[in-house]
């Protein structure tokens, strides 16, 4: 057998797993590990600005395509807690990336070592496995049971911390043999789903509520199918959007207090029998819950057993893999529909398609500053069926979901629960990096832009060219709003007079500058008939240089998005609805 460093069999196995994108930073505990890689080199690696930068391009790669797993990696000590924040992100959102980290030598642990801190224990409760290496023969075994973690049951990150020894220790370790092991995942019964399609039957009003576990488990085509059998119209959430183009008959909005249509919370008002699948009932998704499950049934299936009843105790739960409930819904209800036929919800599909035609939002306003429902207006006219859009937090991301249009799995890749300023954009070059040739377009409020702008270096050095649409209002505009309950407004503002950028009026950072600092290009637009032409020079810039692009579109300074505090049946809307399909003119569905 082999005989070698651990630090080169862990290499082997990532390769053997079909994880060879990593993300990260070099330094001294780590360099075994960064050389086994370079002696290897079949591991390829972006090097980041921050650490934490490192985690989400990691979980950006992951979500951008169905069984991506997603490398970062650092040293001791601090970069294992710069990386917290992408673990903890990834692990609330069910996305599985490997965090590897460097440790000082095992002797030298409880001697508070210079960097060394015990990073498994600050990781366990944001990982599905956080493990700090001490015997190096075992590196092998930890790193086959991170793989069957990460894809077992609820997908999610796995930490593996290795003291430098323990890497450079010879262990015997024979790579022709080694096999990945056969992820763990439960399946719905026929019994189960039997019982789950007679409720459904019996509805008068039914819907389906996808997550983001459909997606996770490569099935949206399923879920359509499904659909189009049974004639039911389905809620994506959040985290699910995408599984069903936007323009399909049975797309019947989002829900929710923020991210949401006024079609959809109307539609789920007016359920009686809903089936939620691969899905967490998140209360931005479902407001107060008296409201949201009032006179209605609820059938709820997941893979992960202790979410059935977490939020709110269903009618009936079901422990199950998405995809694998989908495809024996989809054969039942073709054995049913075939032997006694289905019931015909065709009456139920038009109220929803009404719906969607008449409760529109309005986004045509021709304001200087630009209003933001604009941009979201010229950014459907600009940007085609395959865009892949990345966003995260604030009213850009929220305002973004309620007027963009998303037409299949995984081009709408956004930080759902944990919400972190400044995801963004390593994101995005995570998403860039695993879809060379396709349009990524990321979306960021001012705040979040700033939080983590030194990254644009690493696409600029990397060739990872994106379109980074910031809507700078000089304003925490989420908080800003939040705070208007309280009756203030208080230190949310950034704007300030830059004294080497008096053009900007009061508006604080040149966010050109910084870009092109960084080695990006940067565009600027202040009146809202530009935005066309700022994001066509945009895709042409990109096309030349393979860079990341900033469009900066410069805002009203204070503007209230759609949103409400309780129910989905109490939204407050800020400003004139649609009356005319010239008010909303890139909806979906035109107003009649």
């Amino acid at each position: 057998m082999a005989k070698m460093r651990a630090a080169d069999a862990a290499v082997l196995i990532l390769e053997k797993e079909g994880a060879t994108q990593a993300f990260g930073l070099p330094g001294a505990a780590i360099n075994p590990f960064y050389s086994a890689m370079r002696a290897h080199g079949g591991i390829h690696h972006v090097l980041a600005r921050h650490v934490e930068g490192a985690s989400h391009m990691a979980e950006g790669y992951t979500r951008a395509k169905a069984g991506n797993i997603g490398i970062c990696i650092g040293t001791s000590g601090p970069a294992g807690t710069d990386m917290i924040t992408g673990l903890y992100s990834a692990w609330a959102d069910s996305i599985p990336i490997l965090c590897i980290t460097g440790q000082a030598p095992v002797a030298k642990l409880h001697k508070e070592d210079f960097q060394a801190v015990d990073i498994a224990s600050i990781a366990k409760p944001v990982t599905k496995m956080a493990i700090t290496v001490l015997e190096a023969a075992q590196v092998p075994g930890a790193f086959q049971k991170a793989f069957y973690e990460m894809r077992s049951g609820r997908p999610g990150p796995v930490l593996i911390d290795l003291p430098i020894d323990v890497q450079q220790t010879l262990i015997e370790f024979d790579p022709e043999t080694y096999e990945p092991l056969k992820p763990a995942k439960p399946a719905a019964t026929p019994r189960q789903l039997e019982k789950a399609l007679d409720m459904l039957v019996r509805a008068e009003r039914p819907l389906i509520v996808a997550g983001g576990g459909i997606i996770n488990a490569d099935a949206a085509e399923d879920l359509v199918e499904l659909a189009e059998l049974l004639n039911i119209p389905v809620i994506p959430t959040l985290m699910g959007w995408g599984v069903i183009p936007d323009d399909h008959e049975l797309m019947a909005g989002m829900v929710g207090l923020q991210t949401s249509h006024r079609y959809g919370n109307a539609t789920m008002l007016e359920s009686d029998v809903v089936i939620g699948i691969g899905n967490r009932w998140a209360n931005r998704h479902t407001g107060a819950l008296d409201v949201y499950t009032k006179g209605r049934t609820f059938i709820h299936i997941d893979i992960e057993p202790t979410q059935i009843g977490r939020v709110f105790a269903p009618d009936f739960g079901i422990v199950s893999d998405a995809g694998e409930a989908l495809r024996g819904l989809v054969e039942l209800a073709r054995e049913r529909r075939a032997v006694q036929g289905l019931p015909d919800w065709n009456a139920w599909v038009k109220d929803c398609a009404q719906r969607k035609s008449l409760l529109q939002r309005r986004t045509h306003f021709d304001n200087v500053p630009i209003k933001p429902q604009r941009v979201y207006e010229e950014m459907n006219r600009a940007f085609g069926r395959d865009t892949k859009y990345v966003s995260t937090i604030g009213l850009s991301q929220i305002a973004g979901a309620q007027f963009l249009h998303v037409y299949q799995p995984r081009n709408w890749i956004n930080c759902g629960q944990a919400g972190p300023l400044g995801w963004t954009g390593p994101a995005a070059l995570g998403v860039a990096q695993a879809s060379p040739g396709t349009a990524v377009v990321a979306l960021s409020g001012d705040y979040d832009f700033q939080f983590m702008m030194e990254e644009l270096a690493v696409g600029a050095q990397f060739k990872l060219p994106y379109i980074h649409v910031v809507v700078n209002n000089s304003y925490l505009g989420l908080i800003r709003q939040a705070q208007r309950g309280f009756e203030m407004d208080y230190h949310v503002s950034l704007a300030f007079e830059n004294i080497n950028a008096p053009e900007l009026e009061g508006y604080g950072v040149d966010h050109i500058k910084v870009a092109e600092g960084l080695g990006c290009k940067a565009i600027r637009v202040r009146e809202p008939d530009d935005l066309q032409a700022a994001f066509a020079r945009a895709g042409e810039l990109m096309a030349e240089f393979r860079v990341p692009v900033v469009v900066e579109v410069i805002l009203e300074r204070v503007t209230n998005i759609s949103m409400g505090a309780a129910g989905i049946d109490a939204i407050n809307e800020f400003e004139d609805l649609a009356e005319a399909s010239d008010d909303a003119p890139t909806a979906i569905s035109l107003l009649v």
